[in-house]
């Protein structure tokens, strides 16, 4: 399942090693012809050309070459490093100072079968990629090139090995998009149906307890391969759903659906069962809807999964949500909010008592908004607690409890026993029902400083949320601090972005919604790197309800929405959708995505 993880940028791998060869460790690169290999010339004659091309000054590459005395390293990784270059910009500097030529692996056409001349293991070893062939030599895009790598190289796939340079993050993506996990699917579906046929004709039906407990069992590779190339793709969701006579994988990237998978529909049964005995789920029980929950490493990395499973009339579906244990939680200011939002935003979050709510959809993102909210208040002076399910990220500083429907733990009744614990800031994880809203709103009016997440179509509609579940409205009035509405929109891929005539349609959604006039709109035509997608990774969209007097009079009243929001926008709240537009005025994303994701506003 965890195969070998790749070297971090400017790691040691063919190009670190030594072994008595001229590697140059201070630039990457072995000595080419008029090129002095080692010492400070070295240094100093990349640093020139940096400079000279404009792209550090003379006091960043001083101080990237005292950082490199202290602590090693490459120059070019010293700069990387702290966000003096890029890794493209690094990549054209090295590639014109050492006479070698750049690949440019977003646009160059992937030849599957060059894949098959290197092995995967050597090419997370050794950081490289078969690009094309020019004349009898296979190019090779890597991140350090050396005359020891060449060779290597060329022992590995048996062919002349030219080099090319390619930025580290461009090459690792490479392998990870075209060195596919599922590539032996089909092999692991033939050697299941010819033991299912055996077992049909010996007579027996259930699927035997060795195929999905053994490692060498072809259901359990395939759930091991399902999963490790979910992890390499920046899959959210993998959804296993049969359908009649086949069984489709489909996964969640970006919050759109793709389609991966097609398997027999023999085989679905035992996926679900493997799957089940991973989370510790019953998997005699198919007809009831179970949760679960299970831990995995994958390329080195711990993985929590989520699965919910629940029969349908194809049979059972089965749904697992991948949670990434080593990502960082980002930074309020790392969100994306406009200035004077977060400024607003990050002085409610400081608020001695009272709640802040994150309102949205399933999928916009309130959670990595609510930890966000947590890192920014944490401080050894307060005692934090959180209610959650799951705990999706630890903070080792703060109290987190997890809900266990089975033992009684609700987040009612989770939240009740932190206001025992004398706590100054709770996080509920998220507000289902009218107990725990009660209990959450009495604990804003108590004193505590209250964080948590409900689902609603946006800030405003929160507020009637509140209302329909029957809490009075004086009491919404006195414990909401504010309400953040939030959604997630695909950005443009920066590796295709192109520029476009949009549709009629399109035309007329960008001026009805009050866009700014503009002479040239962008969209991503598609390429390797988005998998012609278009777009590559999201942006949050916010709108920030602060709860004013004139606010908290409209509420007890029991106005209606329109009137709300009304209210909010006069007193200065930029809605969801002119957010959601100002980030088509700057090109950031395009206006089909915010038809896509925000036509209902």
């Amino acid at each position: 399942m965890t195969t070998a993880a790749p070297p971090a940028p400017g790691a040691s791998g063919a190009g670190g090693s030594t072994n008595g060869s001229t590697h140059d460790r201070t630039t990457g690169f072995g000595p080419k012809p008029g090129a002095d290999p080692q010492g400070e010339a070295g240094r100093k004659r990349l640093g020139e050309q940096l400079v000279a091309s404009g792209l550090i000054t003379e006091a960043q590459l001083d101080e990237a070459l005292a950082m490199q005395k202290t602590g090693g390293g490459l120059l070019g990784e010293v700069l990387v490093s702290t966000g003096t270059l890029t890794e493209q910009s690094l990549a054209q500097a090295l590639a014109s100072f050492f006479g070698y030529e750049v690949a440019n692996l977003r646009r160059e056409s992937i030849d599957s079968a060059l894949i098959e001349l290197i092995p995967e293991d050597v090419a997370r070893e050794y950081m490289c990629f078969p690009v094309r062939f020019d004349g009898d030599a296979l190019a090779m895009a890597v991140a350090e090139p050396s005359d020891e790598l060449s060779a290597r190289l060329a022992q590995a796939s048996g062919k002349r090995v030219k080099l090319l340079i390619a930025p580290m993050g461009d090459i690792k993506w490479a392998i990870d998009s075209n060195y596919h996990a599922l590539s032996n699917v089909e092999r692991l579906v033939q050697v299941f149906e010819s033991v299912e046929g055996s077992r049909r004709r010996g007579g027996g039906q259930e699927i035997s307890e060795s195929e999905i407990v053994s490692e060498d069992a072809p259901v359990v590779q395939l759930v091991d391969s399902i999963l490790t190339q979910a992890m390499r793709d920046r899959t959210s969701d993998v959804h296993i759903e049969p359908t009649g006579d086949v069984v489709r994988v489909r996964f969640r990237i970006d919050g759109a659906m793709k389609e991966v998978l097609t398997l027999p529909g023999s085989i679905g049964p035992g996926l679900i069962s493997r799957i089940k005995i991973m989370a510790n789920m019953n998997i005699v029980e198919r007809r009831r809807p179970q949760d679960g929950q299970l831990t995995i490493m994958i390329d080195g990395r711990e993985v929590d999964v989520r699965v919910a499973t629940v029969a349908t009339v194809g049979g059972e579906v089965c749904v697992m949500r991948l949670l990434d244990k080593t990502r960082s939680v980002l930074r309020l200011s790392e969100l994306g909010m406009p200035p004077a939002t977060h400024e607003t935003f990050s002085k409610l979050v400081r608020s001695p008592f009272g709640m802040v709510l994150c309102a949205g959809p399933t999928g916009s993102g309130k959670t990595t908004t609510l930890y966000a909210s947590l890192s920014e208040v944490n401080d050894p002076t307060l005692n934090i607690m959180t209610i959650e399910d799951p705990v999706e990220y630890v903070f080792p500083a703060i109290n987190q409890i997890q809900t266990n429907e089975q033992a009684g733990l609700t987040f009612a009744n989770g939240l009740r026993s932190i206001l025992r614990q004398d706590p100054d800031v709770i996080l509920v994880g998220e507000i289902r029902d009218v107990e725990t809203t009660r209990v959450a709103v009495q604990s804003a009016l108590t004193g505590h400083f209250v964080l948590s997440s409900l689902h609603a179509t946006d800030s405003v509609s929160a507020l009637h949320r509140f209302l329909d579940m029957g809490i009075e409205s004086f009491l919404i009035a006195s414990s909401v601090l504010g309400v953040v509405g939030q959604r997630l929109l695909r950005r443009i891929c920066p590796s295709c972005k192109t520029s476009y005539t949009p549709t009629d349609e399109e035309m007329v959604f960008y001026e009805e919604s009050g866009g700014a006039p503009k002479s040239s709109f962008y969209h991503g035509a598609g390429c390797n790197f988005c998998a012609n997608t278009g777009y590559k990774d999201r942006i949050g969209v916010y709108e920030l309800l602060t709860m004013t007097s004139e606010i908290r009079r409209l509420v007890v009243g029991w106005a209606t929405q329109e009137e709300l929001r009304n209210m909010a926008v006069k007193q200065g709240m930029s809605t969801l959708k002119q957010e959601a537009i100002r980030l088509v005025e700057n090109d950031i994303t395009s206006i089909a995505e915010v038809i896509r994701g925000m036509y209902t506003l």
